[in-house]
């Protein structure tokens, strides 16, 4: 049973009332269900964080998968590629940032470094965004005309992709923020979890339980970068 079945307390061959549905919905501890707008803005970056979800990993990954599935992208490529990490996983991956870190990172500054590493270990997991190359080489090959914006496209997609499924987290009161360790991590990250050569790693979204609010967000004036005509 999907996680938003177990949440209506639907079996997979109910079927119900489409108010039936909002009422659940909108009673759902677990299923809050602000505006869009109001979710945008709830959206943070969160740095401390811990493992304390009221979420099992099961219905994360739902959450995830949906987020992605759903998210548009040029040409309907479908680029995007998601690997999410929990438990060992999560903390192994870290691990790895640090080791590679160490390598790079003057004595001086290795401190710090282990402590903002320590801060997204201690999280409850990590979502990787990759690019597949292959799909972007194959759109360039049957659309030579444009070529050159395929990769550029697809720098959108995931985008959009990572901006819904940090929302998507959001909306259930889960943590995160978002971080960009490749490349110097993609050879040692690769190997650890097999991950298919044409897989571009581009970002990390680690999350976890809100165990500290984020600071004030300082807006620059909207003159700056506003035009409307007509």
């Amino acid at each position: 049973m999907s996680f938003f079945a177990k949440l209506f307390g639907l079996n997979q061959k109910a079927t119900v009332s489409k108010d039936v549905v909002t009422q659940a919905t909108q009673e759902s501890p677990l299923f809050n269900q602000p505006s869009f707008l109001e979710l945008i803005k709830k959206r943070r970056s969160i740095y401390s964080i811990g493992k304390n979800l009221k979420h099992i990993p099961s219905e994360i990954e739902e959450l995830i998968q949906e987020a992605v599935k759903h998210s548009p992208s040029a040409f309907n490529s479908q680029s995007s590629r998601v690997v999410i990490l929990f438990n060992e996983s999560h903390q192994n991956f870290w691990n790895i940032v640090l080791d590679v870190l160490k390598t790079i990172v003057p004595a001086e500054a290795l401190a710090g470094t282990e402590q903002k590493i320590q801060s997204f270990a201690a999280g409850a997991g990590t979502v990787l965004f990759f690019e597949d190359q292959d799909v972007i080489k194959g759109l360039q090959e049957q659309f030579e005309l444009y070529a050159d914006n395929f990769p550029v496209w697809s720098e959108h997609s995931t985008a959009i992709a990572q901006f819904a499924v940090w929302n998507v987290l959001a909306e259930q009161g889960i943590g995160a923020s978002l971080q960009h360790y490749n490349p110097i991590i993609d050879e040692k990250i690769n190997a650890a979890f097999d991950i298919p050569a044409q897989w571009k790693l581009r970002a990390q979204l680690v999350f976890g339980s809100i165990e500290g609010e984020a600071g004030e967000k300082a807006f620059i004036e909207d003159e700056s970068r506003f035009k409307t005509f007509g």
